[in-house]
């Protein structure tokens, strides 16, 4: 056993041991947070390129090459127009009539381009065929670009032979293969490229424009849509409805795919369904009772019915129908058809009595305005500044009493950007809208570089504002802004007018607190059963049948009308990021696919699933009592519709406006030559 002396050495050992200990973890302490600060910088630095490029994963050429300079979080959530399309003869003939030579592994090689797209997969087999059989080929030298950062671009390529290099301010991001797509957000508008793309070695590449591509996917719509009401109304009890409830019922159908041997309708099952032959043959035979073998009865095909008897309630089927061969038919179930005949498309004149009725003196024309000149306006302020001018507010040197909102947009700018169509519609629609849950347009001005649109000035910000500010909404105010909204499309749709940009930024509050849509450029006539295809709104609010060129209408409005309620109640988007490819591609994937915040409650997640159903005619809104069949929601149970209306209910949030008249004035626009426009067309 030790002395004392020894245990006091051993324990003075044990205390400096555990020093060192201690001075050596410090030390490591101090490593690691030098570390951690490096491993930061970096993360920040890998964020900003994954911001403008995504690195390589599924579709990653596709993806790369359409990704958007703003980090998630503060990407500005730009309204996207494409240039005014109309299917001429001209390139329609051009379109049908080019068909590149092609083998068949580029063929092949194309085809699996498109299926690896995020995107583009979602296409029809025949329009990717068509598309496929338009597109020509190129080559590209080795060190020569093809696609060069800052420009615009209106071709989407495939790459055949060769290799690529992906790059951005001069750093290689990574290396397009054989078999790869790129460019294809081009195809869909006028894009600036964000990055660069040149040859490594000598290459071959597959193009596609965007004329082609928009001319293809429109007339194959339209072939579809013709096809399909010429089955429907060849049906004799269908003949009796009208043009625009056949439309409808064709949005409503589906198409179904057999192949030879398959049983379409079996004999003494239950069934609810109405087949109509789109393509191919059948075969309908009954068994006897007490024979082993089934009769052939007859044979159907292209054009011809059967199983309507289950439309009318009558559930046992008595023969069988089997594919002779590979067979397309449009199928229609009991609970649709009876829809149908109930009276599906919506009556507007409820809808337009309760809007004339809560239509308030505010709503009017200031008689001051009847005579006034754009001279007689005093600049007070400028209140935005936009991509074609800017946003002034402004008073009347007589009467100061009356406030507007003056926007003045440079005519080079909007000829430039080919939106002088979207400007002339927007205007000539807000001139007839008198709607308290619309911003008015009083009058118009011109001179030789700018037009002067004067609005009402609604000086209680946007809804985008107040939720950078409160992070989201409580369900009480979501509701109130909502139901402002609803109140507005209902007004616009009931007049034919399709929205096709709701989101937070163009809904804005007047001092009262009241909500209210502003006019925008995406706004559209579009006749009861009639669609429209340009790709038009806001990427992360826009429908999945305006991003696939399928042709849209009013039910566009309702799927962004549920995104906007999403937004509201959880800030952020249920198809959000910085990558527009990425959203749009999760947009056609579908509000299903989205995982909820909990600050939805499950009466909200409803009303937003049924507003974002992907067939548009199975939209909340879309069917035979309209805006309606919002309003009796649960979301709304118990919201006083008739009080909005009437403006007698307490909004959320009762906007601090300044006086404006408080400010001191700018002066009045420049005198010159300036007339009113009473004719759209003249500017």
């Amino acid at each position: 056993m030790g002395t004392l002396r020894d245990l006091q050495f051993a324990l003075q050992l044990k205390i400096e041991e555990l020093r060192q200990r201690d001075t050596l973890i410090d030390e490591l302490e101090l490593e690691l947070d030098t570390k951690d600060e490096l491993i930061r910088r970096l993360q920040e630095e890998l964020d900003r390129y994954r911001a403008t490029v995504t690195l390589p994963g599924p579709s990653e050429a596709g993806a790369a090459c359409s990704a958007q300079m703003e980090d998630k979080q503060e990407a500005k959530r730009t309204t996207v127009i494409s240039e005014p399309f109309t299917l001429d003869p001209v390139t329609l003939a051009m379109v049908s009539h080019r068909s590149c030579d092609k083998s068949q592994e580029s063929q092949r090689l194309i085809l699996a381009a498109f299926l690896k797209n995020d995107l583009l997969k979602n296409l029809d087999e025949e329009e990717i065929r068509a598309i496929t059989a338009c597109m020509y080929p190129t080559t590209i030298n080795q060190g020569c670009y093809v696609i060069q950062e800052g420009t615009s671009g209106a071709q989407a390529y495939v790459l055949e032979d060769g290799r690529l290099d992906v790059t951005k301010d001069g750093l290689k991001l990574l290396t397009i293969e054989a078999e790869d797509m790129f460019g294809e957000l081009a195809l869909l508008y006028s894009c600036t490229h964000t990055y660069s793309v040149s040859a490594q070695t000598d290459s071959k590449l597959w193009v596609i424009d965007r004329k082609s591509y928009q001319t293809i996917l429109m007339q194959s719509g339209l072939n579809s849509l013709s096809h399909l009401m010429e089955l429907l109304s060849s049906v004799p009890f269908l003949q009796s409805l009208p043009e625009d409830v056949i439309m409808k019922l064709s949005d409503l159908t589906e198409k179904t795919h057999y192949t030879e041997g398959d049983f379409i309708i079996r004999q003494g099952a239950i069934g609810d369904t109405f087949y109509i032959i789109s393509k191919g043959q059948v075969k309908v035979t009954e068994k006897k009772h007490g024979h082993d073998e089934q009769i052939v009865l007859s044979k159907l095909c292209d054009g011809q019915w059967f199983g309507e008897k289950a439309l009318w309630g009558e559930d046992a089927r008595t023969v069988n129908v089997i594919a002779a061969g590979e067979v397309t038919c449009l199928v229609i179930d009991r609970e649709t058809f009876k829809s149908i005949i109930d009276g599906l498309v919506f009556d507007c004149s409820h809808e337009l009595q309760q809007n004339q009725e809560s239509t308030t003196e505010s709503d009017k024309d200031p008689d001051v305005l009847s005579s006034s000149t754009l001279s007689d306006f005093q600049i007070i302020c400028t209140l935005a500044v936009g991509e074609f001018g800017h946003v002034d507010l402004v008073q009347l040197r007589g009467n100061i009493q009356c406030v507007f909102a003056m926007r003045v947009l440079k005519k080079k700018s909007i000829l430039n950007n080919g939106q002088r169509e979207h400007i002339l519609r927007e205007g000539r629609i807000l001139m007839e809208a008198h709607c308290p849950f619309v911003v008015r347009l009083h009058k118009t001005f011109r001179d030789a570089e700018c037009l002067y649109i004067l609005t009402e000035a609604c000086l209680g910000g946007d809804l985008c504002s107040l939720l950078k500010d409160k992070g989201f909404l409580d369900e009480c105010s979501a509701r109130f802004y909502t139901a402002c909204v609803v109140e507005a499309l209902t007004f616009l749709h009931c007049r034919d007018v399709v929205y096709r940009d709701v989101k937070p930024e163009n809904v804005v509050l007047d001092e009262q607190g009241y909500a209210k849509l502003i006019g925008s450029g995406c706004l559209k006539r579009v006749e009861v059963g009639k669609k429209t295809w340009t790709f038009c709104g806001t990427p992360g609010y826009m429908a999945p049948e305006i991003i696939l060129n399928k042709g849209h209408s009013v039910s566009a409005d309702f799927w962004s009308l549920g995104v906007f309620v999403f937004e509201l109640l959880s800030g952020g988007l249920p198809f959000g990021g910085s990558d527009v490819m990425k959203i749009l591609a999760a947009t056609i994937r579908g509000i299903d696919h989205i995982d909820f915040p909990k600050t939805i409650s499950k009466s909200a997640s409803s009303l937003i699933k049924k507003l974002c159903r992907s067939n548009p005619s199975e939209r909340v809104g879309s069917q035979r009592n309209g805006a309606k069949d919002i309003q009796k929601h649960k979301w709304f149970e118990g919201f006083n519709w008739d009080g909005l209306r009437k403006r007698t209910l307490n909004p959320p949030v009762i906007p601090k406006v300044k006086h404006p008249l408080d400010s001191s004035t700018c002066g009045p626009y420049t005198e010159g030559s300036v007339d009113l426009c009473t004719n759209w067309e003249d500017f």
